[in-house]
């Protein structure tokens, strides 16, 4: 049997930017005009649509695997890599579904531009959505969830912490995170735009017994994140993510060692090896499945002795069942990102949604990842069918 096609689309959706911002992909005020827009809190665009790259693997045999690249911006060039570069890289090669033939065919990928400079960004992406779908595929030979070929024992729910808070004030914003704490969530992610005090005010009119973890979408001031991030030891929160730019290996390692706050990292980066510098830094890691691939998730959880939390922003169906199955299988893995409008958008294409109640995910227990297009679903993705 041989891995007979790979096709992959953009997908860009509209969505109502007023009810996105505070949450997941869109957590700041953007400013100008067209479809990319700059964030108000610091320099990086984002997209006012909802952007993703979906990628479809058929073996010889008719058998399909759904995959999905993290591309919440320009998702064509995701597609282009995956369509010109990856294609002839595994088109033809055999597949029997073993994790270890997947993780050759993501050397193999990998090779293709490993000393042409292009070890992250676009190529990782695109080649995360590849190896997705063939986890989809292992699952579907082996008639078992993607879950169950990664551990003997995977979990059978997993507990989700709500990611963000929507409303314009102080009080919508607490209301929102209030009533996912009815309905069983015990932790919740504020998202740092411009005013500080605001965001400490919301952390202290939670509801009893719900924590909060903090994300400084990287630009705490150099000069005052000390102080800052102490605000939030002072809370007991449960971690300050992403607080300075990415590449300041430096700066993150001060910042750790100043407070208590564990320094949580790791959607930025596609590999252990970028994220090498930061693993004696960070005590929670973050990686995001349309970035690393099962695959590299998987090796990420097996060398970070700390607790490892998928991280979800915009994205379909196949990412979210893909972090959802690989934090059922990593044993230091207890908890996974949660977008109720994320959620929203992915299950309102398929035939089976995902399922997040009580403040916990179902791992489905179809084979593969589970992901069944519904008529909206197979609309969206027959250019590709």
């Amino acid at each position: 049997m041989h891995i007979a096609s790979l096709k992959a689309i953009p997908v860009r959706l509209p969505r109502d930017a007023t009810a996105a911002k505070g949450t997941a992909g869109s957590p700041t005020t953007l400013a100008g005009s067209g479809g990319y827009r700059w964030s108000t809190a610091y320099p990086v665009l984002y997209s006012v649509n909802f952007e993703t790259a979906l990628v479809r693997v058929e073996l010889s045999n008719g058998l399909v695997g759904w995959g999905e690249a993290q591309a919440p911006l320009a998702p064509e060039v995701a597609c282009t890599i995956a369509e010109h570069l990856l294609r002839p890289a595994v088109v033809g090669e055999e597949f029997d579904g073993s994790a270890g033939r997947i993780a050759e065919l993501w050397e193999r990928m990998y090779a293709t531009m490993r000393v042409r400079g292009h070890s992250g960004g676009f190529m990782l992406d695109a080649m995360s959505g590849v190896d997705i779908a063939l986890w989809d595929l292992a699952g579907k030979l082996a008639d078992k969830p993607v879950a169950s070929l990664l551990a003997a024992a995977p979990k059978q729910t997993v507990p989700a912490y709500l990611s963000g808070t929507s409303g314009a004030t102080i009080a919508e914003r607490t209301a929102f995170a209030a009533r996912h704490a009815a309905e069983g969530f015990s932790l919740v992610k504020l998202y740092y735009e411009t005013e500080w005090r605001e965001l400490l005010a919301v952390a202290d009119a939670l509801p009893q017994g719900m924590q909060f973890a903090v994300d400084a979408l990287w630009h705490l001031p150099p000069a005052d994140a000390v102080a800052m991030a102490r605000e939030l030891d002072a809370r007991n929160a449960r971690w300050l993510e992403c607080p300075l730019y990415p590449e300041d290996v430096a700066g993150h390692a001060a910042l750790a060692a100043a407070i208590t706050t564990p320094l949580a990292l790791g959607e930025s980066y596609r590999t252990l090896a970028e994220l090498q510098p930061f693993l004696a830094i960070a005590k929670v890691l973050q990686p995001d499945l349309g970035r690393v691939g099962i695959t590299g998730f998987m090796k990420i959880a097996a060398a970070f002795p700390g607790p490892v939390v998928p991280h979800l922003s915009i994205a379909m169906g196949p990412q979210v069942a893909a972090a959802i199955h690989v934090a059922a299988a990593a044993n230091n893995c207890d908890l996974c990102e949660y977008n109720p409008n994320v959620l929203s958008t992915a299950n309102s294409f398929l035939a089976e949604p995902i399922r997040c109640s009580g403040g916990r995910y179902q791992v489905a227990s179809a084979p593969g990842l589970g992901i069944l297009w519904n008529d909206a679903g197979r609309r969206l993705v027959e250019a590709i069918g």
